[in-house]
């Protein structure tokens, strides 16, 4: 990845991410030993379905497709997520392979933690592991049920794939 590291990261601003709120102070201290602020780029793609989860990323502005490529289609872009969204949910579930794309749609700021250390954190501390797995696993429920419906249009309404490959 070519994101431009900006500076340590700030407990109480990690702490004010959205998908942090109520999160223990030494939970987001765990967090924040393990995280970098970014920025990437425009066009800039953060991953590809297949390539290892080893990272996630809380935005704080700009904007972050997730797509998947369709035979004889390219990419369909399944959600669009920005200011105050998590991108990446396959770092915390074996086999830790990214299930869908990413890519920059508008300059993104946002916090890029490594998931490897957090795995590492949430095995050693029961307490913060189950915090942060049910946190994902919320975030997960919600995507799938995202994609599940965006799936549902494209196959009743083939003409909403002309133009996004």
């Amino acid at each position: 990845m070519n994101e431009a590291p900006m500076n340590t990261v700030n407990h109480r601003v990690l702490a004010a991410h959205l998908f942090l709120r109520g999160l223990p102070a030494g939970h987001v201290a765990v967090l924040a030993a393990h995280a970098q602020t970014v920025r990437i780029p425009a066009r800039r793609r953060l991953f590809e379905a297949g390539g290892t989860a080893d990272r996630f990323w809380l935005l704080q502005s700009g904007q972050v497709a997730l797509d998947t490529t369709v035979p004889g289609d390219g990419r369909v872009v399944i959600e669009t997520l920005g200011r105050r969204d998590v991108i990446g949910l396959s770092w915390l579930f074996p086999p830790c392979r990214w299930g869908l794309g990413a890519v920059a749609t508008q300059p993104v700021q946002a916090f890029e933690i490594d998931a490897v250390g957090v795995r590492d954190a949430c095995a050693q501390d029961p307490a913060f592991g189950y915090e942060i797995a049910a946190r994902f696993c919320r975030l997960a429920l919600r995507r799938l049920q995202f994609t599940r419906t965006r799936l549902s249009d494209l196959a009743r309404h083939p003409e909403f794939l002309a133009g996004t490959g």
